[in-house]
């Protein structure tokens, strides 16, 4: 009998470790498969779009959540996706500022200079710290805050050069910092207030955001580029990349609701500037080595100590905690359903 109570104390003391560890993996794979994705389909694009002249983005967004939704009706029809229910408020919500966003940074980068752009991207994450400390009380520790002012700094020396300001790029680059900050603090919002998982999410906002991208892309892009998507002349070379960008979008698309849903809108902003810094490494490996310079290398060393700095310090107890009690939830299933958000997104 002895025996016995101590080995299922052993296991007990275990099982809280293997837990531990089984999260552990699977944070770090989801940021594995959002890394991987979003590099890949930034180079697939350039490649595209400076190489085959393909320059309607918007349009393009609205092609990858056309495959997106075809990705998320299959799986339901299949059975691994279950019925969820989003209000249609939240959903319109959701929308509005998931499509400001990607109006909004394709109009920014056409009307300031790469500099300011770069310092409107890095804009987003003090304005996703005050979104996290203002409608879920969040309260951050004094390291959290210094390793995000590390990070800032890093991918500020590495990437801003010049910096020109005008008010029409100015009000373009205000909307798309608030609506890209909203869209991802609404991502991790309703999946926790609704018990939605990251297919559940996409199943419900891809439909509407591909529905409403194609139909307003296309006078966008024509508006932005003074060209018209139907004369291009595609070819099979440009509907394969067309094609590649789709389908790796569907990866992008899902690892992120995933990432945000597991973490926060702010941790997916920190850590996600690793993407920055490989995508600036893979630049010149492929494209030379001319923008390679010190204090490029300096800036990406000193990013890097900040990401580090940042998820040791938020992982401690008060790094990064909420003051009021956590948010209800909708039960939308029978507990252990695949609509469970953790248990869900831990098996992909």
């Amino acid at each position: 009998m002895q025996d016995l109570g101590s080995s299922l104390a052993k296991k007990h003391k275990m099982a809280p470790t293997n837990k531990s560890d089984r999260k552990s993996v699977v944070d770090a794979s989801a940021w594995m498969f959002n890394v991987v994705t979003s590099v890949g389909i930034i180079i697939v694009n350039k490649a595209l779009m400076a190489t085959y002249g393909f320059s309607f983005a918007t349009t393009l967004t609205g092609l990858h959540f056309t495959t997106t939704t075809l990705m998320t009706a299959v799986l339901t029809w299949l059975g691994y996706i279950q019925s969820s229910h989003l209000p249609l408020g939240d959903l319109l919500k959701f929308v509005l500022f998931a499509n400001f966003s990607i109006v909004g940074m394709n109009v920014s980068l056409m009307w300031n200079s790469v500099g300011f752009y770069q310092i409107a991207k890095l804009s987003m994450i003090p304005v996703s710290c005050f979104l996290e400390v203002v409608m879920d009380k969040i309260r951050y520790s004094r390291d959290t805050k210094l390793s995000i002012a590390v990070v800032l700094l890093g991918v500020g020396v590495c990437t801003v050069t010049d910096v020109s300001v005008n008010t029409k790029g100015f009000v373009a680059a205000f909307i798309a910092v608030w609506s890209t900050s909203l869209q991802q603090y609404y991502v991790h919002h309703l999946q926790r207030r609704y018990n939605l998982s990251s297919f559940n999410l996409l199943g419900h906002t891809a439909p509407a955001q591909a529905g409403t991208l194609l139909l307003l892309g296309p006078f966008l892009d024509y508006w932005l580029t003074s060209k018209r998507v139907d004369a291009y002349s595609y070819n099979l070379v440009s509907i394969m990349f067309i094609t590649l960008s789709c389908t790796i979008a569907v990866g992008t698309n899902l690892s992120q609701f995933i990432c945000i849903g597991r973490f926060t809108a702010v941790s997916f902003q920190v850590l996600g500037h690793m993407k920055t810094i490989l995508v600036l490494i893979m630049g010149f490996f492929f494209f030379g080595k001319e923008g390679l310079n010190l204090h490029v290398v300096l800036g990406m060393i000193i990013a890097v100590v900040g990401m580090i700095w940042y998820g040791n310090a938020s992982s401690k107890p008060g790094g990064k905690e909420r003051r009021s009690l956590s948010l209800p939830t909708t039960r939308q299933q029978k507990p252990g359903s695949l609509s469970d958000s953790n248990e869900h997104d831990a098996k992909v």
